[in-house]
């Protein structure tokens, strides 16, 4: 069942189109990966259907309610994770959860049980007293999840959450992100990190320029790019000398020696492994394993967008903020 369905979105700033005819949906309980380059309208999709922005043209529907004419009752649904933090320096981690839970009319002692919990869960018990200016970066987008599901919404719109804080707390924070879809909330997160969609994302949509150009799950989207086979052997003998002879005996299938102890075969056809087994057995060296090698999501956007990697290095250090 879909729980957020969008149909030809349109954003136009001007003459500047944002977000352009952009159609896709979102299962309950999927993580769905938001994917591209800064400036690649992301944020402002996010921002149409949350409602802090009017559509130009086109639809959106949260659980059947449209996102502009029924946007509150939608609103009441969602949990939202802006990429910069919503809440107030001076107040502290309880009394910024609390506030917020008051926003979705939660009884005063409901959101304060909820907001001691998830100041537990999420390993702010500590600072919980603590000006929320003070908090570190990962402590900061950590209490901003943490008010963004504190009515438990069925679908959290996460916007960048790891983009500009430590290993370590984005680390955890993907963890908390498996962990609530694994109790059933909905994920939307847009991320220009390939690693991070790659890892967390059921389905993922690239987006360039305002536009999607492909949609579909992780495993469809390499199979779609892979236009070769390609198996790595181990060794725990040297075969560094051993390129020559089996180039000669196998003349259809690339052969690469990436170190002293292992051996990758590249062909545009499927690979007959057992003469090769048979090869190997008569140079009296065991093979103890073969692994069959994937494009990583990384060449998938690549081969997809035309987008070259060093431009998404550049964003990673926070060039070009959208």
């Amino acid at each position: 069942m879909n729980i957020l369905e969008v149909d030809q979105l349109t954003k136009k700033y001007g003459d500047l189109t944002a977000v352009d005819r952009i159609a896709f949906s979102v299962q309950e309980r999927e993580i769905f990966g938001f994917l591209g380059p800064n400036g690649a309208g992301k944020t402002t999709t996010i921002n149409m259907l949350i409602g802090l922005a009017h559509l130009t043209s086109g639809s959106a529907k949260i659980a059947g309610f449209d996102c502009e004419r029924e946007i509150k009752r939608a609103q009441q649904i969602m949990g939202i994770v802006p990429d910069e933090s919503n809440l107030y320096e001076e107040f502290d981690g309880f009394k910024n959860l609390c506030f917020c839970a008051s926003l979705y009319g939660m009884r005063k002692d409901e959101r304060e049980k909820k907001a001691r919990e998830l100041l537990q869960q999420f390993g702010l018990g500590e600072a919980k007293k603590r000006p929320f200016g003070a908090y570190s970066k990962g402590m900061k987008r950590k209490l901003t999840i943490a008010a963004g599901i504190i009515h438990d919404p069925r679908i959290l719109f996460l916007d960048e959450p790891t983009t500009g804080i430590d290993v370590t707390s984005a680390r955890q924070i993907r963890q908390l992100i498996q962990s609530l879809n694994q109790t059933g909330t909905t994920i939307f997160l847009t991320t220009h990190y390939i690693e991070e969609a790659e890892r967390l994302c059921n389905r993922i949509a690239f987006i360039v320029g305002g536009k999607i150009v492909r949609i579909g799950r992780l495993d469809e989207l390499m199979r779609e790019v892979q236009q070769e086979n390609v198996v790595q052997l181990a060794f725990a003998d040297s075969v560094s000398n051993l390129k020559s002879s089996l180039q000669e005996n196998f003349p259809d299938v690339v052969i690469e020696i990436p170190n002293n102890q292992a051996i990758r075969l590249r062909s545009s056809h499927p690979l007959n492994l057992t003469p090769l087994m048979r090869f190997f057995e008569q140079k009296n060296l065991p093979v103890y394993e073969a692994r069959i090698m994937r494009p990583s999501l990384e060449e998938v956007f690549v081969k997809i967008t035309g987008i070259e990697l060093q431009k998404m290095k550049q964003e990673k250090e926070g060039k070009g903020k959208q």
